[in-house]
């Protein structure tokens, strides 16, 4: 990898982070994992601690991957995850991965039992549906220990929202993380769901766009911060939320909700913050040049995670040739970041190992491209 390269492109991203993040704010990343995944993904406990080193995250919530190791019950890295939580100096709190199908509440009250503090649950992983005994059973499992249930509810769903959304609202007092902005359902998740006193949504979004019009959908209290390791970078993810909040007008207090003292006072047994109405109207404002930048940009990193290179450059190239543009107008600073960092990111891809930063390059370019005000006319 170029590091010089990547190290000069990063810079000014990182500068902007120290403005915008307000001093001496915690965060807490509600979304990460550790051990091995059957798709090749890893990650070992001192690579997830230098990534939240690196976003200065001093807290995670954390839970296994999609482990070959994962019959029965997930019993096996459930007891790693805890095992590593508790070789963190107290950074990391263990979440418990179940399986509705493999004796869930055997083996969630027992990983409860041995040190964990919630639940995850993953519908396109495991393939099951809400709207089933085994379900009822580990919510009301979760309502009796007043652990938090985490779900995943991206990419690769049915719709599921009425079955979830059934279930959660029989259950008022179980506080559920919907990971992934809720991006699966999310107009009819925060609709069926605002009355509902305990449910938060988590950031881990690889397209900013889904995480911008979640701050029109839901109170900024119940919005909290998450990067998805090893699939996400808390540092890149921060750069997002920062930004986003920013646009959002959130004051001070509302960002540091976000960021970590929501999560913190769940974790911490203080309880959820009272809610505010969501901070953003119906409407997203782009420039028109970026939102050209933004639409062909945004298409780069799927393209590599499916295995298409050639796609991701072509996109790449599309996007370079909308920043090349002799009349910015109001925009023209933006362009000019916007394409320094993907000019840097299409060298990166030359080299196997420059994958990775350069993909960090993209997300924070389509991220500046998608929440840059344009001045007023």
């Amino acid at each position: 990898m170029n590091d010089p390269l990547y190290a000069d492109a990063l810079a000014p991203f990182l500068t902007e982070v120290q403005r915008l993040r307000p001093p001496d704010a915690e965060v807490i990343d509600a979304h990460t994992h550790l051990g091995l995944d059957e798709d090749g993904r890893s990650l070992a406990l001192d690579q997830l601690l230098a990534q939240l080193d690196a976003a200065d995250a001093r807290r995670a919530c954390v839970f296994p991957l999609h482990d070959p190791e994962r019959t029965p019950a997930y019993s096996t890295p459930n007891d790693r995850v805890i095992t590593w939580a508790k070789e963190s100096d107290g950074r990391l709190t263990p979440f418990c991965r179940l399986d509705p199908a493999e004796d869930p509440i055997g083996e969630g009250e027992r990983c409860l039992a041995a040190g964990a503090r919630g639940i995850k649950l993953h519908p396109r992983a495991q393939d099951f549906v809400f709207d089933s005994p085994e379900m009822r059973a580990i919510f009301a499992l979760a309502e009796r220990t007043r652990a938090p249930i985490l779900i995943h509810a991206g990419r690769g769903l049915p719709p599921l929202a009425d079955g979830l959304a059934d279930l959660a609202m029989s259950h008022p007092n179980v506080v559920l993380i919907l990971a992934h902005g809720a991006i699966c359902d999310q107009g009819i998740l925060t609709s069926r769901l605002a009355d509902h006193p305990g449910v938060l949504y988590d950031i881990s979004c690889f397209f900013p766009l889904d995480v911008i019009e979640l701050f029109a959908r839901a109170p900024a209290e119940r919005i909290v911060f998450a990067s998805d390791p090893p699939y996400g970078l808390p540092a890149t993810t921060l750069y997002m939320a920062l930004r986003v909040t920013a646009q959002a007008g959130l004051d001070e207090s509302a960002v540091r909700g976000v960021l970590g003292a929501t999560m913190a006072g769940l974790l911490d047994g203080h309880g959820l913050p009272p809610v505010t109405p969501p901070r953003r109207g119906a409407s997203i404002t782009l420039a028109g040049r970026l939102a050209r930048v933004y639409g062909y940009a945004s298409l780069t990193g799927p393209a590599l995670f499916a295995g298409v290179p050639e796609q991701a450059l072509a996109m790449l190239d599309m996007a370079l040739a909308a920043c090349r543009d002799p009349e910015p107008g109001d925009v023209s600073e933006a362009l000019e970041a916007i394409g320094s960092a993907l000019r840097a990111a299409r060298v990166l891809l030359e080299s196997p190992d420059g994958v990775r930063p350069a993909i960090d390059l993209v997300y924070r370019a389509i991220v500046r491209a998608a929440t840059e005000l344009p001045d007023p006319t």
